[in-house]
């Protein structure tokens, strides 16, 4: 009789873990001012919410230049030195997730040919776009933007470190970082890495709009739709749907965030090499990539290449493929995607 209550007392428990990994658990809140969703599988049925928060709390407490007291801003205020981490005795204090930032922008920056390049902070607080007052120019000064364009570079900031700890040496104080165009995607991975740490494999988590994907739904693969780039269409107007799975997917566009003077259109997307919004037949570009910084990078890189540029490098950069909205010379929409993007669209 006690086997018989203990055998059906272990498919209770069975057929309860297999329903519980079969039924999503749905977290979402707000970060980064946009939102957060992650939808996961876990037998243990965990609410991970205060963890989520905590952790996103402590990125934008490094990375958010809308903070005045968070790392970076303390970077952009330094005049010439900047301490990232403190040796004192045996203990080293880290700044980990501004570091992190620093050296994934640093690696797309050198991929990208400089057209990823985190030290245009100032240029972008200049045509409103950035943690400063949003306002268009209604005048533009193009003496004042080749002025502030002599401190971009990510190349001219310097990583020293020392017995008492690591140094960033900036050219000039008005040097200052944005890691808008990567921080999110960022967040998205630290989310994801945080899930696997507790066992949990199958999962999506999107931080306004940038993606990254692990494992399976038991019905299938996890599907994400690219908004069709419109400034008026809906939520959930989507020229394409794509299949992920053990991958990451970033999308920037300019026909969102803009500044329009006299009928002519500001993007918030600022070209390192010219100082200038740029404006060019690329509409949007989303990116896939092993992890959803690298994606949130190239996915603003390429909308500052244009897309004869972009092509040329996402052809030839590893794990990193992309699908690419334009207009063509008669104003029509029109797309153009690698290979292996090709294999995760949904017919």
């Amino acid at each position: 009789m006690k086997k018989t209550i203990l055998y059906f007392l272990f498919l209770s428990i069975l057929a309860s873990c297999k329903e519980n990994a079969e039924t999503p658990l749905r977290i979402q809140g707000e970060t980064m001012g946009t939102y957060y969703k992650v939808t996961y599988f876990d037998q243990q049925n965990r609410d991970f919410k205060a963890t989520f928060d905590k952790l996103l709390k402590e990125i934008n407490a490094e990375v958010s230049t809308y903070e005045p007291a968070s790392v970076i801003s303390n970077f952009n205020k330094a005049t010439a030195t900047f301490k990232l981490t403190h040796v004192s005795g045996s203990k080293t204090k880290h700044n980990p997730h501004f570091f992190a930032n620093y050296k994934a922008s640093r690696n797309i920056f050198i991929q990208s040919k400089g057209f990823f390049d985190p030290t245009v902070m100032p240029l972008v607080n200049y045509w409103g776009f950035g943690y400063k007052e949003h306002r268009a120019v209604t005048r533009v000064d193009s003496l004042k933007v080749k002025s502030l364009q002599k401190n971009v570079g990510f190349q001219k900031i310097k990583e020293v470190s020392g017995d008492d700890g690591t140094f960033l040496h900036k050219p000039s104080p008005a040097t200052e970082l944005d890691f808008s165009a990567i921080a999110k995607g960022y967040a998205v991975d630290a989310i994801g890495q945080l899930l696997e740490s507790h066992q949990v494999h199958n999962y999506l988590v999107d931080i306004g709009g940038e993606l990254r994907a692990r494992g399976k739904k038991p019905n299938g693969k996890w599907t994400v739709g690219i908004n069709t780039p419109k400034a008026d269409a809906a939520i959930m107007d989507f020229k394409a749907k794509v299949f992920l799975e053990n991958i990451a997917l970033a999308t920037s566009g300019n026909y969102r965030n803009f500044h329009e003077v006299d009928g002519k259109k500001y993007s918030h997307t600022i070209h390192p090499k010219t100082g200038f919004p740029e404006l060019n037949s690329l509409l949007s570009a989303s990116v896939v990539a092993k992890d959803c910084a690298t994606a949130d990078g190239f996915a603003t890189a390429f909308m500052v290449m244009g897309l004869d540029k972009a092509w040329e490098i996402a052809q030839k950069t590893p794990d990193v493929d992309a699908y690419f909205i334009y207009s063509d010379e008669n104003g029509k929409m029109n797309v153009k995607f690698t290979s292996l993007f090709e294999e995760l669209l949904a017919n």
